[in-house]
């Protein structure tokens, strides 16, 4: 029925449209019953039901949490959440490469603003059903300059740390200007100090680019081992490019999808080596519970997806436990 829909109807439409559509029938599936979930797994402290999640970026606002998790995704990562409230970039900033089963965007960290999340996540938490584990994604305004991004990072976490699992440090989207600049050690140490002295004993994991170097991964890594975090995501979207005919293939962005995929294999065991005893979250291009199966056997502890929910639907995630 999702294929037939999407064929019929959400490619034909913008994608932030069918985007928006479809988070209204997320918000319908948090009515769902809870399906039984059997087993747990221990990753950085924290209890997941499952290994799969829902990457950053798609529930922007923490609006849609209960219905992922009835779908069946085992953590949500919420935002990524500025101080202030943004618009993002103009419209269109959101493009399918449906050949590539693949996204470009440049949504521009388009979100409510901390004040508003969390109201929302405080409402979330009080009540008493079930929740998934909640990630909490943060990022700095593009007003912000570069010398003072480690305050626009404390704020969110100290105002949003008390409503998260855990928190997220996104330097690495490469929608606002000069934030990728921010991952070079010197400037990364002091905003990830600032985020672990007021995440008040939250996990603490920092998401990086797949278009580093890997010397510059290794870097982070060793400033992982050096501040204790918890770990690390990777990877965000790309701004390479495959060889391809697609329409918007030229399009301005990240790209995230199949064609991120064997970059984001080989950064996880670039980085499991380096990082031995901390969690690693590997995203990109995974599609399949083969894809999991794969990436939990090169060390990942947890997986996380976004583009392919778009192409394969609300069964997606439980399809993917299967390799998990």
């Amino acid at each position: 029925m999702y294929r037939f829909l999407f064929n019929l109807v959400f490619r034909k439409l913008d994608p932030e449209l069918a985007h928006s559509l479809g988070a209204g029938v997320i918000q319908l599936s948090a009515f769902l019953p809870v399906r039984k979930r059997s087993g747990q797994v221990e990753v950085a402290g924290l209890q997941f039901t499952n290994r799969i999640g829902m990457a950053a970026g798609f529930d922007k606002n923490a609006k849609l949490v209960r219905g992922l998790y009835k779908l069946g995704f085992g953590h949500v990562e919420i935002g990524t959440v500025t101080p202030k409230p943004q618009a993002g970039n103009e419209k269109p900033r959101l493009f399918r490469l449906i050949e590539l089963r693949a996204l470009i965007n440049r949504m521009g960290f388009n979100n409510d603003g901390v004040e508003a999340i969390a109201k929302r996540l405080n409402r979330l938490r009080s009540r008493t059903d079930a929740l998934p584990i909640i990630g909490v994604n943060i990022g700095k305004n593009k007003a912000t300059p570069a010398e003072r991004a480690a305050e626009d990072y404390e704020y969110c976490a100290r105002e949003l740390g008390p409503f998260s699992d855990y928190l997220a440090v996104n330097v690495s989207s490469p929608n606002t200007p000069g934030l990728r600049d921010l991952q070079q050690v010197e400037s990364l140490k002091p905003i990830l100090q600032a985020v672990i002295g007021s995440a008040g004993g939250k996990p603490v994991f920092v998401k990086i680019s797949p278009d580093l170097s890997d010397s510059d991964a290794l870097s982070i890594a060793e400033l992982i081992n050096e501040l204790n975090l918890a770990g690390v995501i990777s990877c965000n979207t790309t701004v390479s490019r495959p060889s391809s005919n697609e329409k918007y293939i030229s399009e301005q962005g990240g790209l995230s999808g199949p064609p991120l995929g064997q970059r984001s294999k080989d950064l996880l065991k670039l980085l499991r080596g380096a990082l031995p005893n901390k969690a690693i979250i590997s995203v990109g291009g995974i599609e399949t519970a083969l894809d999991v199966s794969e990436r939990l056997n090169l060390g990942a502890d947890l997986v996380q997806g976004y583009t392919g929910f778009v192409y394969f639907g609300p069964s997606w995630p439980k399809l993917l436990t299967k390799g998990a």
